[in-house]
C-alpha cells in the first residue's frame, strides 16, 4: 500500500461547509476520510453522500445494540456505500455476526466491518472504573479474538496494541489505528498514542489523525507532511 493511502483524516465537525472544504483539501493526501458521530448526527446521510464524492469513507458510528437492531442499522447504511464501518466489540459475537450477515447483502461492495476494542481515550485506571481489570492490552486481545471469530474483518485499536495483535493474529486482520499524534502535537483526550511512523511500523494498515490535521493552519499541508513521514 502506498504510504499516503494509509492516512485517514478525521472530519470531526458539525458544519457541513467546513466538512466539505476539509474533504476537498485533504482527499488528495489520504486513502479515505473518516465521517464520525458529530457530522453524521448533524447532517445524516447527506454528509455521507457529499463526502463519498471526494474519497472512500470510513463511517465511524460505533454501532452497539442488540443484534437485530444493529443488523437493521447496517442494512440501512448499505445504500450509502461506506468503505468501512465500525461496531463496538463489546456488543458481543451475536451482534457482530448479525452485522456481518446484514452486510453480505451488498455482495462485493459490502463495507469492511471493524470492531472497536478499547477507546484510545481510556487507560488502565479508566477501564478499571468500568469493571474491566487487567489493563487495555488484555481487554483489546480479548475483544479482538471475540470479534474476529464472529466475522469482523478487522479491528480499531490504539497504536500501543498493534504489535500484540499482529503477534496473536498475524497479518490477516485489518487494523485501523486512531490515537496517532505527530511528534510534538498535543495529546488532547488521547491516552494511548504513538507517532504516525511508529503506528505503521508496528503493523497498522491505516492510521486515523484528526485535530493535528484539521486544527492546523493549513490542513492539506499537515496531511501531506504526515503522509510523507510514513514508511512505505
Amino acid at each position: 500500500m502506498h504510504a499516503a493511502a494509509r492516512l485517514i483524516p478525521a472530519i470531526d465537525t458539525a458544519d457541513p461547509a467546513r466538512a466539505a472544504a476539509l474533504a476537498g483539501a485533504l482527499a488528495p493526501h489520504c486513502g479515505a476520510l473518516k465521517l464520525g458521530l458529530e457530522l453524521f448526527a448533524a447532517e445524516g446521510p447527506a454528509a455521507m453522500r457529499a463526502m463519498t464524492e471526494r474519497a472512500p469513507v470510513f463511517l465511524d458510528l460505533k454501532l452497539h445494540d442488540i443484534p437485530n437492531t444493529v443488523a437493521g442499522a447496517v442494512r440501512s447504511l448499505l445504500p450509502l456505500r461506506p468503505a468501512m464501518l465500525t461496531l463496538h466489540g463489546l456488543g458481543g459475537p451475536a451482534m457482530i455476526a448479525a452485522a456481518r450477515e446484514a452486510a453480505e447483502a451488498a455482495g462485493a461492495a459490502r463495507p469492511i466491518l471493524l470492531a472497536v476494542t478499547v477507546l484510545t481515550s481510556m487507560d488502565a485506571a479508566t477501564l478499571a472504573e468500568t469493571g474491566v481489570s487487567g489493563g487495555p492490552v488484555q481487554q483489546v486481545l480479548r475483544l479482538a479474538r471475540l470479534a474476529l471469530g464472529a466475522g469482523a474483518d478487522g479491528l480499531v485499536c490504539s497504536p500501543q496494541e498493534v504489535s500484540r495483535i499482529r503477534d496473536a493474529f498475524g497479518a490477516a486482520p485489518l487494523l485501523v489505528v486512531p490515537g496517532v499524534r505527530p511528534a510534538g502535537s498535543a495529546l488532547g483526550d488521547q491516552a494511548r498514542t504513538a507517532t504516525p511512523a511508529e503506528a505503521v511500523a508496528a503493523g497498522a494498515d491505516w492510521i486515523v489523525v484528526g485535530r493535528p490535521i484539521t486544527g492546523a493552519a493549513d490542513p492539506a499541508a499537515a496531511a501531506a507532511a504526515i503522509a510523507e513521514s510514513l514508511p512505505a
